[in-house]
Parts: C-alpha cells; structure tokens; sequence
C-alpha cells in the first residue's frame, strides 16, 4: 500500500470533525470521498497532508510515519490540488514550475525544465506556457493545478472537489485527465467529490463520510439505495445504464 491511514481524528477546538478514520490507497488507484457538506472531507485530505496538525492516530507513506517527514519530504511524496485554484501574475509555465520546489536546491535543473514541458504537452498546454495564470478559464486554471500537482513527481495526489465550477465539457476532460493520471503514472488519487454519480463512473472505490466517521467504504457496484440514504438521508433508486451504475432520487 502507498498510503496507510489509521485512527486519525482531528478536533477544531472542542468540535470532533473526524472520528477513527481507518483506510488504505493502493498503486494506480483513485478513490472518491463522498458525504454530506460538513462531513469532514476536505479536513481529512489537510490532514493526511499535514497542512492541519492531527493530535491522533497516523499517516504512513510506504510505512513510514508521516510524522517523523519535514513538510519538504512530504510534499515529494504527497501533492494537493485545492477546490479554487489562486489566480496570480505568473506565467503558466512559471507557475507548473512551481511544483518541484521540493526537487530545487539552489535552481532549476534542465530535468525540471523537461518536466514541465512534458506535463505541458501532455495537457496540450504548449500555445499557453507564457500566458499569465490570471487571464485563464476556469477549466485552464483547474489543469494548471494538476499540472502543478503532476511535476511535483508525487505518490499521492490529493484532489479537493476537482470539477466544481466547471462546465460539463471541461468536467469530462479533467476527469478522464484524473483517471489517466492514477492508471498511467503509478500514484494514488484520493478526491473528494459531490457528484455520486460522476464517483461512482471513475473511481476504483469510494468511502462514504458522515459526521466526520466513514459509514462505508466499497467499490462503485457495490453501492446500494441504502447506502445513500444513511449517508444523505434521502431515498433513491439505482439504474444501471451502459455498465455504470446511475443514482436516481425517489
């Protein structure tokens, strides 16, 4: 496994927001975070990359205990793409560069140069490299954090609500990206979605947060009307359609 969680909660104040997570995220594969607003599920993502300090349980990345990582070390290992990219006066391609910071000890090398020109390509970027961020679209921008997350050479990627704001069009191409990402490159996605049914076409598993506590966790086929309704509160029935599996509310 390249990702171990293991009975980690974590308190705002007196507030308990998560309870005893418990979960695993192997190699090439993408899991989704689904639940109700207030579940806790981008506070778990800051956690397992120790943007917010936990006071129990633990993190491990190919078994060591994120712990004992300086946040350098962790950000070779784990890179996060925030639900609302910042937009600045930097280029595109300054910007990607920005990714392998972790990597830089005095200056870039011509190996972060390839790379970033390689991500580029790879999301036909190359006619953008020198526009500057702040004049991008919103799905642009959502692909020059990924980008960004991809150069930073990572095991894990963690993806906080990838698609919101974006139209469908744009919403396909950076999830096909997403899956293409955790099939071709040997890391692990964990991203957080509302979408149950966006979840439940491109991920490999997903685990269900209530109240800071993950209720279920399961492959997409094994989802059921029950499942959601303890999870949302709401009845649905379940279609398959094309060999995926639909979520329709009664």
């Amino acid at each position: 496994m390249i990702l171990e969680v293991k009975e980690l909660s974590f308190n705002y104040k007196e507030h308990k927001v998560l309870d005893n997570i418990i979960f695993q995220a192997g190699e090439n594969e993408l899991i989704s975070i689904l639940g109700p607003n207030g579940a806790g599920k981008t506070t778990l993502l800051k956690c397992i990359n120790r943007i917010l300090k936990y006071k129990k349980g633990s993190v491990f990345i190919e078994n060591v205990n994120t712990a004992f990582l300086n946040q350098k070390t962790i950000a070779k290992n784990i890179s996060y793409v925030p639900q609302r990219a910042e937009t600045n006066r930097l280029t595109v391609f300054d910007s990607i560069l920005l990714g392998r910071i972790p990597h830089i000890r005095f200056n870039e090398s011509d190996k972060d140069i390839k790379m970033v020109y390689s991500v580029m390509k790879k999301l036909n970027f190359e006619g953008l490299s020198l526009r500057y961020v702040d004049e991008l679209s919103g799905g642009e921008l959502q692909k020059v954090s990924i980008a960004r997350a991809l150069v930073q050479d990572p095991k894990i990627i963690l993806m906080d609500e990838p698609t919101s704001s974006l139209d469908l069009k744009n919403q396909l191409e950076i999830l096909n990206l997403i899956k293409d990402i955790s099939k071709n490159h040997g890391v692990s996605v964990i991203m957080t979605m509302h979408d149950i049914n966006v979840a439940l076409r491109y991920s490999d598993r997903i685990l269900f947060l209530k109240k800071g506590k993950i209720l279920y966790q399961c492959a997409p086929s094994q989802v059921t009307p029950d499942i959601i309704e303890k999870v949302y509160d709401v009845k649905v029935n379940i279609h398959e359609y094309e060999e995926f599996n639909h979520i329709i509310p009664l």
